[in-house]
């Protein structure tokens, strides 16, 4: 009672001239402060059901963003996160749970595998997660019947552990089929036929016109040429790559590839000439697909030179636009067109290549934010794997049209094919930059009811107001992974799309899908994972490596259970046990599996990942418990001095993540911000750095200003011991081809140039 009148409270405080303030109209600003105080008048229970009732009949997505927060924060104002964990934004309704898949899978099998301890699909999600850790054969024999997997052979068995050698199991034992033949049959049980849109795209430049489709028989005739042509040149098994934007072609290009039992591999068109040479090096292609040139924001990037510049391997070269190339080719190298005429008489029927359900069909990359990458090879059960969690966790449905910015040259490129085409969704693709007004529109224009996103260009998004006008209506999920989300961001990114669910997904290459993700069948609070992915476990290890129990709020390394649907078992330039076994802890007589991010468990049960073990920072000492450090407590329950102290004597690391939360809302004009630690040439406890990356046409701010407003920002949330040493002020962060932040890079390039004026 106490809580709901303190909600309640919070919001009678919002006057007329506040709602005016953040941006509503005069003459519509008294009405809606009458419809916010009904909706909360009404409702039952805590901030958390006033919220909901907002949310649900209040607030539009046409509202100004400062309504919003307005709104949201002031509904939250009196939640105590300490006591009650992060505060939820959206709510699984008992009656639509039952509606996704999880939740019909859970109503059909529920009571003959939980008994009588199963009630219903939101109620008994954790004991149905529990089961499905705990027997992953039968849990896995279930899903797999889910989507178009099509055996030649069946396997055997769903797992084996008989060999101890592999410690994360064998799985399908003795299945023979070729993945990417699975992408493209029909497949009634889904209602997919040949007449079915696989693809819908637009190119860059193009908004106001018809959005493209493609069906499901002209993919599949296409991937057929293009595979035929593959097999004039190269022999099965060879390594052939794919540098470019994920286009149409280049789906096509993959699973043609897959499909003649060759291997891709995957390499990110950001990449200079000399990465792009070490993986065709390590990967031993023979081979490379690549544009001439990339349009990014009207703008063109040569792309080819890159790759003539990178390696000496046979290119087959797609012009970006038209049917000509922009490019002159070196001897060796073929145009598309060229390429395309050596499948000219030859058969249309083609002779899949079936292969064990090991088999290798994919070599991807890490994003090298733990040093070198890593050559990661993918066999058949990695696809199952991910489009698996995203069909339990995104919900993906064959009505769904599909799109998440990405590309093949990292995981999430892959994962958004096979999501698509394994469910019966439509793959949906813009060809161009994604950063714009012309992608949201794409958006609205194609019908999107699943986007994803990277926190990066959510920030983009909302800096430049590109969805106003636009109605993302379609939206029924939405989802973000490669970095730490911003809580407001998120309220943003929800808010346009009627505060629909956003699901964090953190995951790795290795892993073939997310180890921590959100559910539609719980509720979801901004920046924050609501539990772990279908069948998987895990652990947080203390300092000693010890595990913290399961209901404990705590914050440390993860340690994942090793028997794991997908993941791979062995690199191609690296040794798979010192990489991902070596150090780690037993529990339950099982070594666990390295992953290496730090992550905090809040009460509630909500997990919160505080970066990557090689981002936390000791700076002279100072020790900080994450949990306090969020910035909803700068918001909404600040702690004093003495309590702050008191916290941090347990904890003696603090990631660079919630150091940024914290700064990215000291100033108005900021982008986003970046904290690392450096040593000092003389030796010494490390220091505090924080780079700044400015808004576009923001006004000029002076570092020394902005070292100033970080410093009170950090001492007033997070601790009042840390000092900022140096703030350095930069036109962009250099980041990996999934988007995630290089601090590593950044550490190392801040370091040699105040080292090079120490020297001065």
């Amino acid at each position: 009672m106490a809580a709901a009148a303190a909600a309640r409270g919070s919001v009678w405080e919002i006057q007329q001239r506040d709602v005016e303030a953040a941006g509503l109209a005069d003459a519509d600003a008294g009405a809606f402060v009458a419809a916010l105080r009904s909706a909360v008048a009404v409702a039952t229970g805590g901030p958390d059901a006033a919220w909901e009732a907002v949310a649900a009949g209040v607030l539009r997505p046409e509202h100004p963003h400062a309504l919003h927060q307005l709104v949201y924060y002031s509904v939250y104002a009196g939640w105590d996160r300490a006591a009650r964990g992060p505060p939820p934004y959206w709510f699984p309704s008992q009656i639509d749970t039952k509606q996704t898949n999880l939740g019909r899978l859970m109503e059909a099998h529920g009571p003959r595998l939980l008994g009588s301890s199963y009630k219903d699909p939101v109620s008994s999600f954790h004991l149905f997660h529990k089961f499905s850790v705990e027997h992953q054969e039968v849990y896995w024999s279930m899903v797999l019947k889910e989507i178009s997997i099509k055996f030649q052979q069946e396997p055997k068995s769903i797992l084996d552990t008989s060999d101890k050698s592999r410690k994360g199991g064998t799985w399908l034992q003795g299945a023979v089929l070729n993945i990417a033949e699975c992408c493209l049959l029909p497949w009634p049980s889904q209602n997919r036929t040949d007449d079915s849109t696989a693809i819908v795209w637009r190119d860059e430049g193009l908004d106001n016109h018809p959005v493209n489709r493609m069906s499901l028989k002209e993919l599949r005739n296409q991937v057929i040429t293009v595979a035929t042509a593959l097999d004039t040149m190269f022999q099965k098994g060879d390594r052939i790559a794919i540098d470019m934007p994920m286009t149409c072609n280049a789906v096509i290009i993959y699973l043609a590839i897959v499909l003649g039992g060759f291997v891709v591999v995957s390499i990110a068109d950001s990449f200079a000439p000399q990465e792009i040479g070490t993986r065709m090096s390590v990967s031993k292609a023979k081979a490379i697909f690549t544009q001439d040139f990339i349009i990014r924001g009207g703008k063109k990037v040569p792309l080819y030179s890159r790759v003539v510049q990178g390696t000496s391997s046979k290119a087959v070269v797609i012009p970006a636009t038209g049917g000509f190339l922009g490019v002159s080719l070196r001897n060796g190298d073929m145009s598309w067109k060229d390429f395309l005429s050596c499948a000219a008489g030859r058969s249309s029927i083609y002779p899949t290549v079936y292969q064990p359900s090991d088999a290798l069909t994919n070599i991807l990359f890490s994003s090298g934010t733990t040093g070198e990458p890593k050559a990661i090879p993918w066999s058949q059960l990695s696809p199952i794997r991910c489009t698996c969690d995203t069909w339990a966790h995104l919900d993906i449905q064959p009505q769904d049209i599909f799109c998440w910015p990405t590309n093949l040259g990292w995981v999430m490129g892959p994962i958004l094919l096979y999501s698509c085409f394994l469910s019966g969704a439509t793959l949906a693709l813009y060809h161009g930059s994604p950063l714009g007004r012309g992608f949201c529109k794409f958006v609205q224009d194609a019908g999107v009811t699943i986007l994803g996103s990277v926190p990066s260009l959510v920030k983009s998004w909302k800096a430049g107001n590109f969805t106003e006008g636009l109605h993302w209506t379609k939206i029924r999920v939405l989802s973000t992974t490669g970095e730490a989300s911003d809580i407001d961001d998120d309220l943003w990114l929800s808010s346009r799309a009627s505060y629909k669910p956003i699901i964090e997904c953190c995951g790795g290459t290795e892993l073939a899908s997310s180890y921590i993700q959100g559910s539609l069948l719980r509720s979801q609070a901004f920046g924050a994972f609501s539990g772990a992915s279908m069948s998987t476990g895990f652990v947080i290890l203390d300092e000693q490596g010890t595990p913290y129990p399961d209901d404990v709020p705590c914050a440390g390394e993860v340690g994942l259970f090793p028997l794991y649907f997908g993941a791979t078992d062995r690199l191609l330039n690296a040794d798979n046990n010192k990489v991902y076994f070596d150090g780690m802890p037993i529990y339950n007589g099982r070594q666990l599996r390295r992953h290496g991010d730090i992550i905090q468990r809040t009460v509630g049960g909500y997990y919160i990942v505080q970066g990557r073990a090689d981002d936390t920072m000791n700076l002279g000492g100072i020790k900080v418990d994450p949990p306090i450090s969020n910035v909803f407590n700068s918001l909404l329950s600040p702690l004093n001095f003495m309590k702050l102290n008191k916290y941090c004597s347990s904890y003696k690391q603090t990631s660079s993540v919630e150091i940024e939360r914290i700064c990215n809302r000291a100033d108005e004009a900021l982008l986003e911000t970046a904290a690392v630690s450096i040593k000092p040439a003389g030796g010494g406890p490390e220091q505090l750095a924080i780079l700044a990356v400015l808004k576009d046409r923001s006004p000029p701010c002076d570092a020394n200003v902005l070292k100033s407003k970080f410093q009170r920002a950090i001492q007033k949330n997070l601790n009042p011991l840390f000092k900022v040493s140096y703030v350095k002020i930069v036109p962009e962060f250099p980041r990996t081809a999934s988007n995630k932040l290089l601090r590593r890079v950044l550490r190392d390039q801040l370091s040699k140039e105040l080292s090079n004026r120490s020297k001065l």
